[in-house]
């Protein structure tokens, strides 16, 4: 994914190039692990003319020459690719293009430099929790077995989801008095939890694949929680059909809902603003210097002083 500061995008889809520009500095997206696309030392219009003895300077974040270095392809032809891209390797990456100029007539020889100067940050998609909401009629706010039930719910809903490697965290409930023009005064109990897919053991999930997790852990907790909606659907026969006495608590039929909630990762974060036109990103961009982010929330947050001079701090210090 590629964006200039004049907001021009660029259809990169099977080629996987991003062509320069010398009137602006090119955004480009990298998700962490992955090879970038092949930055192109030169733009869109002078890649359809004939060069004269081009000679390609490439330089990283580092101010280093990126000849020769084992983490780039450097091709013949200028073209720059990043491999196994990782947060500190974003930052400025800067191409010098010279060429030979020859007048037709003198045979003259003149030399032209062209700078391109390409942006290139790390990014991962966001992690997925869902916030579950849940019914329960009952036949009084006051009964003490609302709360057990409630208790009793969350276990054997992580009983339900542990071969995932998810569970339940943040479990709560109120219980509200609901008039109704038909049935008169009833009493439902508002559940509220959190799928979360970090239980105990997530990590050796994730040792098991040779990249990036949080596809791993998405992928998961999106089951899990498609797990605890058919529980609720079954839940409901249940209840209704292989009960010789009526139970004290029922499910509230079709009020379970579930809506995503999303996190990022220690030295990632959300900046709508620094990087607006990164909407394909899904997800969190790299903090840059200056900034950082501690936790899960999705704000890098500015540092006082001293200032965290890297991509991806997770401290100012």
């Amino acid at each position: 994914r590629a964006e200039s500061k004049a907001e021009q995008s660029f259809d990169l889809i099977g080629k996987n190039e991003v062509y320069g520009d010398t009137r602006h500095e090119v955004n480009v997206y990298v998700k962490v692990f992955t090879n970038s696309p092949f930055l192109v030392c030169m733009d869109l219009a002078l890649s359809q003319e004939r060069i004269i003895d081009p000679n390609y300077l490439w330089v990283g974040p580092d101010g280093r020459d990126l000849e020769g270095q084992r983490y780039v392809n450097l091709t013949k032809s200028g073209k720059l690719m990043v491999m196994g891209f990782k947060e500190s390797m974003s930052g400025a990456y800067t191409c010098t293009l010279s060429q030979k100029i020859i007048k037709t007539t003198t045979q003259e020889e003149t030399e032209m430099v062209e700078a391109y100067k390409f942006m290139v940050y790390a990014y991962r998609e966001a992690d997925h929790a869902y916030q579950v909401s849940v019914r329960f009629s009952t036949t009084h706010c006051k009964l003490k077995t609302n709360g057990l039930f409630v208790e009793e719910l969350s276990k054997i809903l992580n009983s339900t989801i542990s071969y995932l490697t998810c569970h339940i965290t943040e479990s709560s409930y109120k219980c509200h008095s609901i008039r109704t023009p038909k049935n008169g005064l009833q009493y439902e109990l508002f559940v509220h939890f959190l799928v979360n897919p970090f239980a105990p053991g997530w990590e050796e999930v994730c040792h098991k694949v040779p990249y990036d997790c949080e596809d791993v852990t998405n992928r998961r907790v999106r089951q899990a929680t498609e797990r605890i909606g058919k529980f609720f659907q079954q839940l409901r026969q249940i209840l209704k059909y292989e009960f010789h006495t009526v139970p004290t608590i029922q499910y509230v039929e079709n009020s379970f809902s579930m809506t995503p909630i999303d996190s990022c990762r220690p030295g990632f974060g959300k900046n709508h603003h620094t990087h607006q036109n990164c909407a394909s990103c899904c997800g969190q961009v790299v903090c840059g210097p200056g900034t950082y982010s501690p936790n899960n929330e999705v704000t890098c947050w500015p540092c006082a002083s001293p200032r965290a001079r890297m991509y991806g701090a997770k401290s100012c210090y």
